[in-house]
């Protein structure tokens, strides 16, 4: 997959509705399922990797049973200092990386995807 760039607003939107589904007891499957989408591509919007078309939002919206402007409710959402606290920690990472040779950083860079790769697929399980 192509490194894409996330907006906090995408990320914001993906949180509301992982937020959404898990009140509700769903799986990504689940919703998936109900709105007739792939369940890799319900976590691709929860974690704001996708610029998800306004039709996927409605599908999800139905999937979820709220109306489409719930998914834009961020108040109950205590984002804002974690999106903060994300990118101080990003940033510390890059002063790490920037001190190593590209071999190093090739590796922590294979072994962190490898990480993430392994925890969304659990994610997708549940």
């Amino acid at each position: 997959m192509p490194n894409r760039t996330k907006t906090d607003f995408q990320i914001l939107v993906g949180l509301k509705i992982r937020a959404i589904r898990k009140s509700k007891g769903l799986s990504q499957k689940e919703v998936g399922d109900r709105a007739e989408l792939i369940d890799t591509y319900v976590g691709s919007v929860e974690r704001g990797e996708r610029n998800v078309s306004l039709q996927s939002l409605d599908k999800i919206a139905v999937a979820l049973g709220v109306s489409p402007e719930e998914l834009f409710q961020f108040h109950d959402l205590d984002v804002e200092e974690n999106l903060h606290e994300k990118k101080q920690i990003v940033e510390a990472h890059k002063a790490l990386m920037l001190t190593r040779n590209i071999r190093e950083i090739k590796m922590v860079h294979r072994i962190a995807k490898d990480i993430l790769d392994t925890i969304d697929a659990e994610k997708s399980n549940e």
